[in-house]
This record gives C-alpha cells, structure tokens and sequence, in this order.
C-alpha cells in the first residue's frame, strides 16, 4: 500500500507520541513509592560530560556520575592507584566472579580455557556504591603516604631536580585527593537487589545502581586467577531539569577548580528509583 505523505506523517507522530508514553510511564513507575537511595553529593561526584556545551544543537543539560575503583594495578600517580570510572578491584575476586555466573572453572582448561573466559561477555550487575566511606579514607590515606615517602626522598637527594618533581607531584595528588577526587567508590557487586540492600542498608550514602562487569584473567605472585573488571554503569548520564539549570549552568561554566579546592562548589540531591535510575531532585550552590 502506497503511503500518502498525510499517512506518512501521521505514522511518524505515532511513533513519537507511543515513544514519549513509554518513557514517561518508565519515569513514572520509577519514581513512583519511596526512593530506593538519596544521597547529597557534590561536584567531586557530578560533572559535566565530555564535549557538553562544544555544539548548540543540543539545548538540554546532563551530568555524569564521577565514581571511582580501588584499583591497586592502576598505578601510582593515577588517583593514587584508585581508578575512575572502572577497574579491578581487589573485592572482586574467583569466587565474587563466580556468583554473578562467570565461568571461572574454564581456567583449569589451560590457555584455550584463558581465552574463552577472555571471550566472555560483560555481564549487567547490581553495583553497590558507596559515598565517603571507607574506600574513600583509604584512598586519601594511600596518597598521604605516597606524598611522605616522596618528601622524605627528595629532603635525602636535596640536589636532584627528579625526586623534588616526584615530591611535588606526590603533594599535588595529596591536595586533589582531598579536595577535588569523587568520594564514590564501587564497592561490592551482586544480583539479588534485596540481599545487597540489606547488606548495606544506609540509603543516604549506598548507591544501588545498573552495571556491567566483564572478566579478566591475571597473574599475582605466579598465580593465575579469575577477577573481574568494572566497566560502566548502565546510567552514563543524568539529565538536569529545566528548573535546576539556572543554579547548575553558572558554576559549570567557571573555569576548572584548583586542587586546593577553591572554585565554585555545589550540593545536589540524586534520588534512585524503583527501577534502580537516578535522578536529581534539588541544587544548592555553596561557593
């Protein structure tokens, strides 16, 4: 049948109208009932994308969820050795990988084993995230003490210009450590939302979010084992309503803040729901 240019255009409205219902009735059954989490985070935790603001085509604002990996194998100057935004960590192990249904017995099929676990597909997960917990004291007690054993190096060789610019590159990791770095960290991850919550049950600072994980294999002290690697979050971003933009806009749009921590500074309220999506409910600037 032959498509008028009336029909064509009345199917492609359609088409609209079903899409917006179905996200609608998404956000809807969402936020419907109370938040499974509420946490007040900061612009340590929420920055703009990359690229945000390059092209006027887009008129909407969003931001991304800064969170972070204890991940010992990222290396020194990187975070401290606390990754951003993914990576292997220690808590993630054989028997973790295991129980969100890898195939960890392949290993013992020698290299053809490797490469099939190698091979395998990430895998979407509950991840727990946790706000300026543990994780986050460890990781700024790591960088203390990486800037006084490079102190310390740099007072015995006085005349040598290499240890006074790791010393100081050690000092300036110290300073975004406790000023600037997110204060979110991954930090378990399972597949039954019920007992995760009830393993951490602090709705203002645990996150329960959608991510993926996919496995690694890795050799530690000639030993091979299964671990696995935390890649994303199935929310990259979050979309800013309307009425917050003019609060937010501004303090993005300042130049990029100091590792001493001066610059404008910003407190905001992100909810998740019921199907496990964040949104933000309220801003407040405080500097």
């Amino acid at each position: 049948m032959k498509l008028t240019p009336w029909k064509t255009l009345a199917a492609g409205a359609l088409l609209i109208l079903l899409a917006n219902a179905v996200a609608l009735t998404g956000v809807y059954l969402n936020r419907s009932g109370e938040a499974d989490s509420r946490l007040t985070l900061s612009q340590r935790e929420l920055t703009m994308p990359w690229g945000w603001g390059m092209t006027g085509e887009n008129s909407g604002m969003a931001l991304a969820l800064n969170w972070r990996v204890a991940d010992a194998s990222a290396g020194e100057y990187y975070g401290g050795g606390f990754g951003r935004g993914g990576g292997t960590p220690d808590w993630l192990d054989t028997e973790r990988m295991a129980a969100l249904g890898f195939d960890t017995a392949e290993l013992s099929a020698g290299t053809a084993g490797r490469r099939r676990i190698e091979r395998a597909l990430p895998r979407e997960v509950l991840l727990v995230l946790e706000l300026a917990g543990p994780a986050w004291q460890q990781a700024q007690e790591r960088a203390r003490q990486n800037a006084a054993r490079h102190e310390a190096a740099r007072l015995a060789n006085a005349d040598s210009k290499e240890f006074a610019e790791k010393a100081k590159r050690a000092q300036e990791q110290l300073q975004r450590e406790e000023n600037l770095n997110s204060r979110l960290f991954a930090i378990d991850a399972g597949l039954d939302r019920a007992a995760l919550r009830a393993k951490y049950p602090g709705r203002s600072r645990y996150l329960i979010l959608k991510g993926t994980v996919r496995p690694r294999v890795a050799t530690y002290e000639k030993k091979t084992r299964v671990t696995g690697y935390v890649s994303a979050l199935a929310v990259a971003q979050i979309n800013v309503p309307h009425a917050l933009r003019p609060l937010l806009e501004p303090v993005l749009r300042t130049p990029r803040r100091m590792a001493d921590g001066s610059g404008a500074h910003f407190e905001a309220v992100l909810a998740v729901g019921q199907r496990l999506e964040p949104w933000l409910e309220s801003v407040l600037v405080t500097r």
